[in-house]
């Protein structure tokens, strides 16, 4: 019998926990809509939509689908949609936050908002999850969506979250590879500066939980004879399992080269706001759908598990 590819390991374990009560902000096309209520029949969310109740309503009737007395919060546009799905956040009333048919920019301009937002003491940072095909282990990439030339401070939390993101879906302790051109430091490619400094901060307890190394090249990061052929040891090169680019233009062709010349699936969920954050694409599989919930799910069980625990 064939095993369990690595998006179904994760929904499996999503299904374990409780549905995390999720807001959907504007999902007012068919494939925001069907997502949410894919992964409500699945077991993994129990979605509150958030957006004109007529067009919803519409979107539902025309495409078939069952709204089944899911809850709905009418809101006149996507603005207000964003908006109010953000305060049904901060009021408690939700979980996990999913992006519906509207701009991710028009989202996270709610999300980072000073006063009305859900930003925390970390940087907020986007994860794409990554299953490709021939590989064996899931892969993170991170930033590649949300900080564009990020400081070396942004860097730290960056790292940080996709740690903690990795721990708290239940995958150990990562693998940590800080991506540049080449693997030695120079000062002609400040990002290799960058990741120099990132795993002294490792060595010095700012960054915890899981083994860093950089810079590395991308091929010695994950091919173990690319490492070997480099006389790189220890326990990252070669076998990473999250990939810190440098910037987002980076991590984005990176994600997308692998999305389209090696076939791969890429979930991807925000950290490092108050809650976790899905932000789906019209193109995405059904599976990779399902995929970003598990995720977004197992990482807000995991801050439920981390709240519950009495100060020492």
């Amino acid at each position: 019998m064939a095993e369990p590819s690595k998006y179904e390991t994760l929904i499996a374990a999503a299904r374990d926990g409780t549905p995390a009560v999720t807001v959907v902000a504007h999902p007012c096309d068919e494939s925001s809509l069907r997502g949410a209520l894919d992964a409500a029949a699945a077991g993994l969310i129990e979605p509150v939509l958030v957006g004109p109740e007529a067009k919803i309503r519409r979107v539902a009737a025309e495409h078939g689908l069952d709204l089944g007395g899911r809850e709905i919060v009418d809101a006149p546009h996507s603005h207000a949609a964003a908006a109010r799905a953000v305060a049904l956040i901060r009021a408690g009333k939700g979980e996990l936050l999913m992006k519906g048919s509207l701009h991710t920019d028009e989202l996270m301009k709610e999300v980072i908002a000073a006063e009305t937002g859900l930003r925390t003491e970390r940087r907020i940072s986007h994860v794409f999850i990554m299953d490709v095909p021939g590989h064996p282990e899931t892969l993170f990439i991170t930033d590649a969506a949300i900080n564009i030339f990020p400081s070396l401070d942004d860097k730290r939390d960056i790292v940080q979250n996709a740690i903690d993101l990795w721990a708290g879906i239940g995958m150990g302790t990562p693998r940590v590879a800080i991506l540049s051109a080449v693997e030695t430091v120079t000062t002609k490619i400040p990002s290799t500066i960058d990741a120099a400094a990132l795993c002294k901060m490792a060595d010095r307890g700012q960054i915890t939980g899981g083994f860093l190394e950089g810079p590395l090249a991308f091929d010695n990061a994950v091919d173990p004879e690319a490492a070997r052929i480099k006389g790189l040891g220890g326990p990252v090169a070669g076998r990473a399992q999250i990939l810190v680019v440098p910037d987002m233009e980076a991590g984005n062709m990176l994600a997308k080269n692998l999305s389209f010349l090696a076939r791969a699936d890429a979930a991807g969920v925000v950290v490092g706001a108050r809650v976790p954050i899905v932000l789906t694409s019209r193109a995405d599989s059904v599976r990779t759908r399902m995929a970003s919930c598990a995720v977004a799910c197992l990482q807000s069980n995991a801050m439920r598990r981390a709240a519950a625990v009495p100060a020492v």
